[in-house]
């Protein structure tokens, strides 16, 4: 006969004592410590292991900084983001664990940075390159968008320029705007040596034409729409990079202050 509900002995109480104490320990200790470990092993696993496992250096080491989704074939594609196209998670603003590089290219990064990390950017990687490495980088150009998406002519669409003019500024997680004339003397201040602007796909080393591949908009009359500096590694001045320092300080991140 079938005992009722109320007759019924539960399970754990026909255990000896001693199961009884074991089963307590299992699942108030030990099923909580396995949760924990599988969460640490899960994390080791995606942040870590998963890079150890998939990335294996070039020779010579080429940098491609902020590759986002595009990964270029024999570079160490790094960003901040986890992408499956990226070879490495960095965040470079902590600087560049990487030394002896040949080439470092960064395309459409620079202005993403505050000027102040995009000056320690170019300081680690004039520090990072090998003696003769390049740094070959792409920017918007800042007379670009003066002269083409603000243009404040009588009975022009005026809101629209201005609204694209900010765009340019702040859309896309900008933060700041370079022209020729300041990125050659932060990359001069920086240590490197021999800048020169390039077209879009061209340069006189191999290995770093054609790399570009970010959208493009029709230039200006000696008004490119983004500016291509290729720039070799040097010694660099401490006193150049302060007074370099010092005039960013006065002119632009002291009206920043409150």
């Amino acid at each position: 006969m079938a005992r009722s509900g109320t007759d019924r002995v539960p399970a754990a109480m026909g255990k000896p004592l001693r199961h009884r104490l074991r089963d307590g320990v299992r699942y108030r200790l030990l099923v909580p410590l396995n949760v924990r470990r599988s969460r640490v092993l899960g994390w080791f696993k995606h942040h870590v292991w998963r890079q150890v496992r998939t990335f294996r250096p070039t020779d010579p080491i080429r940098l491609h900084i902020g590759s986002g989704r595009v990964a270029l074939e024999g570079w160490v594609n790094c960003d901040i983001q986890t992408y499956s196209e990226v070879d490495v998670a960095l965040d470079v603003t902590g600087g560049l664990p990487y030394g002896d590089v040949e080439f470092i290219f960064a395309e459409h990064f620079l202005e993403h940075l505050e000027i102040e990390s995009a000056l320690r950017f170019l300081v680690d990687a004039n520090t990072a390159l090998r003696s003769g490495g390049w740094l070959r980088l792409t920017t918007p150009n800042l007379d670009w968008v003066w002269s083409h998406v603000y243009s404040p002519s009588p009975g022009g669409p005026r809101m629209e320029n201005a609204l694209h003019a900010n765009r340019s500024f702040y859309g896309w997680r900008h933060r700041f705007l370079w022209n020729r004339e300041i990125l050659e003397e932060a990359l001069l201040a920086a240590g490197f040596e021999e800048v020169r602007w390039c077209e879009y796909g061209k340069s006189e080393i191999p290995e770093l034409a054609g790399v570009e591949c970010h959208e493009r908009y029709p230039d200006g009359v000696d008004c490119p729409h983004i500016l291509i500096a290729e720039a070799r590694t040097g010694v660099g001045s401490k006193a150049r990079l302060e007074r370099f320092r010092t005039l960013v300080k006065r002119e632009f991140l002291s009206h920043l202050e409150d």
